[in-house]
């Protein structure tokens, strides 16, 4: 009976050691968090670009917090999601992509008033972004 389990326990170490384990995708592309912050993105340009807008600050910062915790239970490091938030060229490639997006809105620095539009469109959808802004 003691080789059975010796038996076993030699399968299962050679199990483990040859099963891989399974990576995760670079935070930058997991799509939960890519469109959390693509939403947070959206919701930061219409507040600043819209004065008859205004931010939901408290309801941003748990959001954001939402966010971490989705990562860290994914099994994302601390370290990694300090990567990401640190990182300048996927801050700015997000950005750009929002800028676009919402330039197709009708949304850009000549028409100001569209960014009002597009905040007031997205808390009438009730959309993650708009869910960050209150109309005044």
């Amino acid at each position: 009976m003691n080789t059975v389990f010796k038996k076993l326990g030699i399968l299962a170490v050679a199990l483990s050691v040859s099963t891989p384990a399974v990576a995760l995708q670079p935070l930058h592309e997991n799509p939960t968090v890519v469109s959390g912050f693509y939403a947070l993105g959206v919701a930061e340009l219409v507040r600043r670009n819209c004065d008859d807008i205004s931010p939901r600050y408290l309801r941003a910062y748990r959001y954001l917090r939402a966010l971490e915790k989705y990562a860290l239970d994914a099994g994302y490091s601390p370290a990694q999601i300090d990567e990401l938030t640190d990182n300048r060229e996927e801050k700015q490639k997000l950005k750009l992509r929002i800028e676009a997006d919402l330039a197709k809105r009708g949304a850009t620095a000549e028409t100001p008033q569209g960014y009002c539009t597009v905040g007031r469109e997205e808390i009438a959808k009730n959309s993650a972004a708009g869910r960050l802004l209150r109309a005044k």
